[in-house]
């Protein structure tokens, strides 16, 4: 069985820095597990790695689609397959490397959850109810359907929460029974999952920071012209953090350095979840970033790891 190597960890904890620098070291190509990055001309706000930061590292499920485009954990996982395939075939070596926890857990536990439904009258139904009666409303309909994806989504994964919502609708069974039944199915390659932690503090100073960076690069120029590209508040990425807070900021509805501390607060939660979600994770070989100070030291760690796998560098 071939290996896959799987780079996890919350926002700005170094994840893109460290799979480039793996990717050199092992001849291989990344795969971003990045609901945001996927989208093309959103570069500043999703942290997205340019040409130059990239190193000549081939990167798939980078710009991928058009902000106003549908892009589901399916078609993730579909790409995914497809992209890993092509990466051994060349006699590489595949890393995955994201923050988006549910993109992540489709591969290594090869989630099949009803892909082929699409209810759009339902999800703009119940989409249009979230905006008038508040995301609680249309958690709380999940809660009373499939309490324990209830647990797992958050109110405010409006999008997570009307998915498990329409898959139970149509097939009477709630998404995480669905998920349950497919975990049973083995998956394809052999996942090595390595995990990225830090100090919680140092962590959201990190963010603090990339938050200031986005605004001196030009986030705010850039939510301007996708503005006059046509993508609103009504377009899927544009809901996205980094881009909903200056959306807001331009329409006037908030300040600019109200817009900036919503970022950093909402960014600071965000990881936050990440963290808790990806401590679930099974066979995680957890990365102290604190306690490894330096990227030699931390890709050699790295290494010593990978020769239990018979990856010997």
């Amino acid at each position: 069985m071939d290996n896959v190597i799987v780079i996890i960890g919350p926002t700005a904890s170094g994840k893109t820095k460290l799979s480039i620098e793996l990717a050199k070291l092992i001849n291989g190509e990344i795969i971003s597990a990045d609901s945001m990055q996927i989208y093309k001309y959103m570069d500043i706000g999703t942290a997205k790695p340019d040409e130059k930061e990239r190193e000549g590292i081939k990167h798939y499920l980078i710009d991928e689609v058009y902000p106003d485009e549908e892009f589901s954990v399916a078609r993730f996982k579909e790409l995914s397959l497809k992209y890993i395939k092509e990466i051994i075939n060349k006699g590489k070596v595949p890393i995955v490397a994201g923050g988006t926890g549910l993109y992540i857990n489709s591969l290594i536990y090869n989630f099949e959850f009803s892909d082929t439904i699409c209810d759009w009258e339902l999800r703009n139904k119940l989409a249009k109810e979230a905006m008038e009666k508040g995301n609680e409303y249309v958690h709380n309909m999940l809660k009373e359907i499939d309490p324990v994806a209830a647990e797992r989504i958050h109110k405010n994964n409006v999008k997570r929460v009307i998915r498990a919502i329409e898959v139970y609708t149509h097939t009477n069974k709630p998404i995480s029974v669905h998920q349950e039944e497919s975990r049973r199915i083995p998956p394809e390659y052999n996942f090595i999952i390595i995990g990225i932690t830090m100090d919680r503090q140092k962590l959201y100073d990190r963010i603090n920071k990339r938050v200031d960076r986005m605004i001196e690069n030009g986030l705010v120029e850039e939510v301007k012209k996708l503005v006059e590209m046509g993508y609103d508040k009504s377009t899927i990425a544009m809901q996205g953090l980094g881009y909903k807070e200056i959306l807001a900021y331009l329409r006037n509805e908030i300040t600019l350095d109200e817009a900036i501390e919503i970022l950093k607060r909402d960014t600071r939660r965000y990881a936050k979840r990440q963290i808790t979600w990806f401590k679930r994770l099974e066979d995680v070989y957890w990365i102290n970033m604190d306690e490894l100070a330096t990227q030699e030291k931390i890709l050699k760690n790295i290494k010593y790891h990978l020769a239990t796998y018979g990856i010997f560098l």
